[in-house]
């Protein structure tokens, strides 16, 4: 191996250990936070509904919230004008499911926090290992780099629970629907028929369920149905959510049967999933078969054609 190439590949292996390390204690965080949730589901036997909606994942106790509290005061530190920044995160954290007052603050925190520590890791690696030798323009690369990356973590963090969170709620939606057309053709009203769903789907799509309830306490709150509904829509981020408001908004408009077209579009939603899932299906071959060229093929020749070389190499030396 060339020696030039033995600072790069040092400084590699040290990112990649602390890459592993910071992804290994969030994945710690994030089972924690689920068995916390379970215990909270089999110890409490009815709905809190004070509760429901203030114990999220930046309000955990330990030394997560401590952590956290860090965060929000570093994030309250950066300025007087993060104010504005925060009321224009807010919409982003409820789609992620965070209602904390105290998330917007955290994340800036967090943005601050890696922006340091990222490029402060080659440093102390370059202070470890001082027989290693890298240009300065070399370094001021790797520092600029893993300052632009820890900036943008949180981010990435933050989109990959949203789209998990959307994904849940995407799966949960149809039953959810079929239940919402049971209740309304029993006879149920429109507000009712959405707290009876939000409290059957509590323990199969808890994301759900929380956004339904939600809507139900808007309700009691005095909010008009129609921003209650589209707060609904903004909050889940889904298409299908989305199409569901619409409608209700218009049978409200127009006086026509709810329980008709909320059948109507459910049936419509049952034949959407399927073709969903028809095509994943279809598309299951052609990504089964790079893996299948670079890992099963190969492999499969080497055990079929190996033995045979060798004979024939031998044979070949014997001669």
């Amino acid at each position: 191996m060339p020696a030039e190439f033995l600072p790069l590949i040092l400084a590699l292996m040290f990112f990649m250990t602390v890459l592993l390390l910071t992804v290994g204690i969030m994945q710690y965080i994030r089972i924690a936070s689920q068995r916390r949730a379970v215990m909270e589901k089999i110890q409490s036997s009815s709905l809190n509904t004070a509760a429901a909606f203030k114990t999220t994942a930046l309000g955990a106790p330990g030394f997560e919230n401590k952590m956290l509290g860090i965060l929000g005061l570093l994030g309250h530190r950066m300025g007087k004008d993060t104010l504005v920044e925060h009321a224009a995160m807010r919409p982003k954290f409820l789609k992620a499911g965070i209602r904390s007052e105290g998330a917007p603050a955290a994340f800036f925190g967090a943005k601050l926090a890696f922006t340091v520590l990222m490029p402060l890791q080659y440093v102390l690696f370059r202070a470890l290992m001082p027989e290693v030798t890298i240009s300065t323009t070399m370094s001021m690369i790797f520092i600029t780099t893993l300052a632009i990356g820890g900036f943008y973590i949180p981010d990435l963090w933050l989109l990959d629970k949203t789209q998990k969170r959307r994904q849940i709620i995407l799966d949960g939606f149809p039953d959810a629907l079929d239940l919402l057309v049971v209740c309304v053709q029993a006879g149920m009203g429109l507000d009712s028929a959405i707290s009876r769903v939000a409290q059957e789907t509590r323990f199969t799509c808890k994301e759900l369920s929380d956004e339904l309830h939600l809507f139900t306490l808007e309700m009691r709150a005095g909010m008009q149905r129609q921003q209650a509904l589209k707060n609904l829509a903004m909050r889940t981020d889904l298409e299908q959510m989305q199409n569901m408001v619409t409608l209700l908004l218009q049978t409200d408009k127009f006086g026509t049967s709810v329980s008709q077209a909320l059948e109507v579009f459910s049936n419509s939603m049952r034949t959407e999933r399927m073709q969903r899932a028809e095509a994943k299906a279809g598309k299951l071959p052609i990504k089964l078969l790079f893996p299948l060229m670079i890992f099963i093929f190969p492999t499969m020749f080497i055990v079929i054609l190996g033995p045979a070389v060798i004979r024939i190499s031998h044979f070949f030396q014997n001669m």
